[in-house]
């Protein structure tokens, strides 16, 4: 297939599966059910990284989730009570449970007690590290600061790289003291060679602005432009048939080179292009 002609085919996929009717059957129905921005935030960010497993049944799980939330997440993480925390007690998804869940309400609790948006989380001017950290080393993971812990005053948009953004994000998330080791492993960075699938998920709908109403668009600071196309199983199968990645394993460098690939159709948005192929690999069973 020349390239003309197969940026025609996934453009036309790309309409056919970036619209409302995607929703329903994709975790991100669950950000979906709420109005208030942090809202969002919080119940999209749960849902990218429960996002493992059938759809179904991560919808499900995310309901409960919130469900034990009073569905309101945000006054939850930030009003909670030590007692309100019983009622995320027992709560499980494959090798996500309560003890990492305690975590994450911890972190977005710290968080959200200093930033009004999680989008600062991913900015390495805004959030700041916990120099204690600089000593961690867990499942023989040895962890490095991607950028320096003596910041520049000032953020320049497009300087920032999603690697960037993604290995700081994972350092500052563990920032907090006495951090359950076994919560690491929930958390992925390219430092680790990761594809971030979920985290890359997470920040497509957070960043990517258009008005078909599946992506949010509600965080400013990063440019759809540099965001990585979140390389599933589904999405790498589909690629590698159609020949957009050609790297034998699937590790962080893939996405990197499936996303500069599909910068040929369109470099202003290339993961658009998820909606196509993560559509043509589930829903087409390519």
């Amino acid at each position: 297939m020349q390239i003309t002609d197969l940026k025609d085919f996934l453009d036309a996929k790309v309409l056919q599966y970036n619209q409302p009717g995607f929703i329903a059957n994709d975790p991100v129905s669950i950000p979906h059910q709420y109005k208030l921005k942090q809202d969002i935030e919080i119940a999209a960010f749960f849902a990218a990284i429960l996002a493992w497993g059938q759809r179904k049944t991560i919808i499900n799980k995310c309901n409960e989730l919130f469900s034990r939330m009073d569905n309101q997440p945000y006054q939850f993480i930030l009003n909670h009570s030590d007692s309100d925390l019983k009622a995320l007690l027992g709560f499980k998804h494959r090798t996500f449970n309560d003890t990492d869940l305690l975590y994450f309400v911890e972190f977005l609790k710290q968080h959200y007690q200093k930033f009004l948006s999680l989008e600062d989380a991913f900015l390495p001017i805004k959030s700041e590290f916990n120099f204690a950290y600089l000593d961690i080393e867990a499942d023989n993971e040895e962890f490095t600061f991607s950028s320096s812990a003596c910041m520049q005053n000032k953020l320049i948009k497009q300087n920032l790289t999603i690697e960037a953004a993604l290995n700081h994000f994972r350092q500052y998330f563990f920032s907090l003291p006495d951090f359950p080791r076994r919560t690491i492993k929930h958390i992925s960075s390219p430092l680790q060679k990761s594809t971030c699938k979920r985290l890359n998920m997470f920040l497509r709908w957070m960043v990517r602005k258009d008005n078909c109403g599946v992506d949010f668009g509600i965080w400013h600071n990063i440019d759809t432009s540099i965001l990585i196309c979140p390389c599933d199983v589904h999405v790498d199968r589909v690629a590698r048939n159609l020949g957009l990645i050609n790297r034998k394993q699937t590790d962080w460098q893939t996405a990197v080179q499936l996303t500069n690939k599909l910068k040929e159709f369109d470099v202003a948005d290339p993961v658009k292009y998820d909606f196509a192929l993560f559509g043509i690999g589930v829903e087409e069973k390519f």
